[in-house]
Formats: C-alpha cells, sequence, structure tokens
C-alpha cells in the first residue's frame, strides 16, 4: 500500500503520521488488495476536515470526514472508509463465487 499524507495549512508532524498509519493497517487487515491511498488533511477556521482517495482493485473509494479535532476526525475517517472497504469486499466475494453455480429455471422440476 502506497500512502501519500498532504497537509493543507497544516503541518503533518511524525505523531500524526504514526496515528493515520496505525488506524490504516485496520483497512490492510480487512483487504489486502489496496493500492494507493492518499490522504490530504486540511484547517480552515475552526474545522478539521480530512479526506481520504483509496484506489483498490477495480473501484475507487473516496471518503471525508470533519470534526474540531484532527485526531476524532481521524478517528471517524478510517470507521467511515472501513465500513466501505468492507462493503466492497462482500460485494467483490459474492460475485466471484456466483460464478459457479448453476441454476435450475423454476418450471423444470
Amino acid at each position: 500500500m502506497n500512502l501519500q499524507l498532504t497537509g493543507q495549512h497544516v503541518e503533518i508532524t511524525p505523531s500524526i503520521r504514526n496515528y493515520v498509519l496505525s488506524k490504516l493497517e485496520r483497512i490492510n487487515r480487512h483487504f489486502d488488495h489496496v493500492i494507493d491511498v492518499n490522504v490530504v488533511m486540511t484547517i480552515e477556521k475552526l474545522d478539521q476536515k480530512i479526506e481520504a482517495h483509496v484506489h483498490l482493485s477495480g473501484k475507487d473509494i473516496h471518503v471525508e470526514a470533519n470534526d474540531a479535532d484532527m485526531y476524532a476526525a481521524i478517528d471517524n475517517l478510517t470507521d467511515r472508509l472501513d465500513r466501505q472497504i468492507l462493503k466492497h469486499k462482500e460485494r467483490f466475494q459474492v460475485h466471484k463465487h456466483d460464478a459457479g453455480i448453476k441454476r435450475i429455471p423454476q418450471g423444470d422440476v
């Protein structure tokens, strides 16, 4: 997984970088086909915003989160991202296993 962390009007400290990395490890545990993750952190007055663009094999996912605290925004973002990745993984597995099932029409029983 390639991670690109960018800050607009905010300095990316080593502690924030390590916190984001530790939270994104959970996503890698659930779905290991993550190719790229681009994270953009922005501060506008009192609002702390964080966005993530995740490039998976076969799909791109975009998630945003706003909060008064950057660490809370990171937690909220990873929770949302985790739910979307699990939903994508579930669809991916259903379609993968559906190909081998032979269906019998209802009238021919």
